[in-house]
């Protein structure tokens, strides 16, 4: 339970860094006091995260072992092509009017759901198998996430260059799904050229997702300015 304690704790903490989720805690720490952001938080995280880690844990009894491994692998890989991309927030902190924890709670509640958090979640509950520990780990994970985003993630922001806090949080994702396919997949197709050419795949896709990220953006930026009176 330890393994996925920390496990789940140490990828979600890289999942979250420039997340749509850690973004409105920041947002929301700007307007509410930051305590009641961290157990607003704390809240939607635990009943989220757990709905995840019932699903991820239940998938197992229907589909064999093997299959799931091997998609919760490839879908680390394609965790990290997300986190290149970046996220923004939509309207999210504006768009419930409760008292302070509960906006707070219910607007991360719903951000959360489809979010590449809550879907790692339910690959590291099928990986691991055990509930509590990923349950907990994912939970604390959030936790210090935006801990971070809260308190010092605007001067440590200054510092250290998004594009490194992304690639790193990328490389580290992407490097668990190859190796989780390279221990789960049939030996017969590891052949070097399908490697090779597996490992070429995931690069041209990193590039194309990045270039794709700036260009929006800078599609984005040009729209403001036009529509600034």
């Amino acid at each position: 339970m330890m393994t996925a304690y920390l496990a789940s704790l140490g990828f979600v903490v890289l999942a979250e860094m420039g997340d749509k989720t850690q973004l409105l805690a920041m947002a929301f720490a700007s307007r509410y006091k930051w305590q009641t952001v961290m157990w607003g938080v704390f809240v939607a995280t635990l009943v989220n995260h757990l709905l995840a880690v019932v699903t991820g844990n239940y998938l197992t009894r229907l589909i064999p072992l093997s299959y799931i491994q091997i998609a919760a692998a490839a879908s680390f890989i394609l965790f990290g092509l997300w986190t290149l991309r970046g996220d923004t927030l939509e309207g999210e902190d504006k768009r419930f009017n409760y008292s302070p924890f509960w906006t707070v709670a219910v607007a991360f509640f719903f951000a959360e759901m489809g979010d590449k958090t809550q879907l790692a979640t339910v690959a590291l509950a099928t990986q691991y198998q055990s509930i509590v520990g990923v349950w907990l780990g994912t939970t604390s994970g959030m936790l210090v996430a935006d801990a971070i985003g809260i308190i010092v993630g605007i001067v440590l922001g200054k510092r250290i260059p998004e594009r490194f806090i992304k690639w790193f949080a990328a490389i580290i994702f992407i490097g668990f799904g190859v190796v989780g396919l390279y221990q789960t997949l049939p030996k017969y197709l590891l052949t070097f050229p399908i490697i090779a050419g597996f490992l070429g795949l995931i690069a041209l896709l990193a590039f194309l997702v990045v270039h794709l990220s700036v260009a929006l953006k800078k599609i984005e930026n040009n729209e403001n300015i036009e529509l600034a009176p």
